[in-house]
């Protein structure tokens, strides 16, 4: 399996974003917490940065808006001359750039943890880019370890041959946290929590890194995207139906060809007419509403994932 280089030196720049979509209210509210207590995010061998990414959606409570910021870091926006008619996203992508990249450069942080709350039954949703993503799965494989009660899954959202665009991509290596269901808008105290309770365990993995911990290989199981399924709709484009009750809420669970996936407003089942068994995954999340997602169809993977090698102690200097 090709595998994308492990960090050999410690990690020391490392941030925590939160408000990427501003209605995603467990990480905005996070960082608005460390921004007053930063100590929480200290570790013996580095302090992460608080970053509330998207400002001006936060104060507004809407994801976004002009358009989705975590849509908008790939190099075609970052890398374009600026105009003062820019969707706003697209100058804060540059923002961000700039203060955590620059994006594929040296300079760039080591490792960015992106913040967010889904209105799916996805549960503790850990984001990685691809099954060549070595660090970022060693991470995921740890938090499964520590969290055996939250059953951890994992979604490698990168497709085959696409630019990453989202916000973690700007650094060498990154992660992203997705956790519900929480309506937009809304704070609940236990994913609140919950997600408190992960950075800080994410933080604890690369200290360990940092320190010279040996990593095993092991075995992962993870979901890919493979495809998108719309809402029943009619000539004008409005619904015509919405997810069947015996879909709604089964995230990461087998749909199988001839299940039912639709209801519709006639009152008719829809039936899931694909060839073979998939895996829905953000079933009527809200903010899929507006680009025409139901929900996300996913296979399921199981590959190996090599050892990551304890780092090279730093040679002492001459006495």
């Amino acid at each position: 399996m090709c595998s994308l280089p492990v960090p050999r030196e410690p990690l020391r720049h490392v941030a925590v974003a939160g408000g990427t979509h501003g209605n995603e209210m467990s990480g905005v509210y996070l960082v608005r917490h460390w921004l007053l207590a930063p100590a929480e995010l200290q570790r013996p061998s580095f302090s992460a940065v608080p970053v509330l990414a998207n400002p001006a959606a936060t104060a507004a409570c809407r994801r976004y808006v002009d358009r989705d910021l975590n849509r908008t870091f790939a190099s075609t926006f970052l890398n374009s001359r600026p105009t003062p008619d820019d969707p706003y996203e697209v100058t804060r992508a540059r923002e961000l750039n700039q203060l955590l990249g620059p994006k594929a450069s040296g300079q760039a942080f080591d490792f960015v943890l992106d913040l967010h709350n889904t209105t799916a039954n996805m549960g503790t949703c850990l984001i990685a880019d691809s099954s060549h993503d070595v660090f970022a799965l060693h991470l995921c494989r740890h938090l499964q370890l520590q969290y055996p009660e939250l059953s951890c899954q994992v979604l490698l959202y990168q497709r085959s041959g696409e630019e990453s665009h989202n916000l973690n991509s700007v650094a060498k290596n990154g992660l992203g946290l997705e956790l519900g269901p929480q309506p937009q808008g809304v704070l609940r105290a236990d994913i609140f929590s919950r997600m408190s309770a992960l950075v800080a365990t994410v933080l604890d993995f690369i200290e360990l890194f940092n320190q010279g911990t040996t990593f095993p290989a092991f075995e992962m199981e993870a979901y890919r995207p493979v495809g998108v399924m719309d809402f029943p709709r009619t000539e004008a484009g409005n619904l015509a139906g919405t997810v069947h009750p015996q879909l709604q809420d089964q995230d990461f669970q087998p749909l199988q060809p001839g299940d039912p996936i639709f209801q519709m407003f006639s009152g008719e089942d829809l039936l899931y007419e694909g060839e073979s068994t998939v895996y829905p995954v953000f079933i009527n999340e809200a903010a899929y509403y507006e680009k025409g997602v139901a929900f996300v169809q996913t296979e399921k993977l199981t590959f190996s994932v090599p050892a990551m090698p304890a780092l090279t102690p730093a040679p002492s200097p001459a006495s």
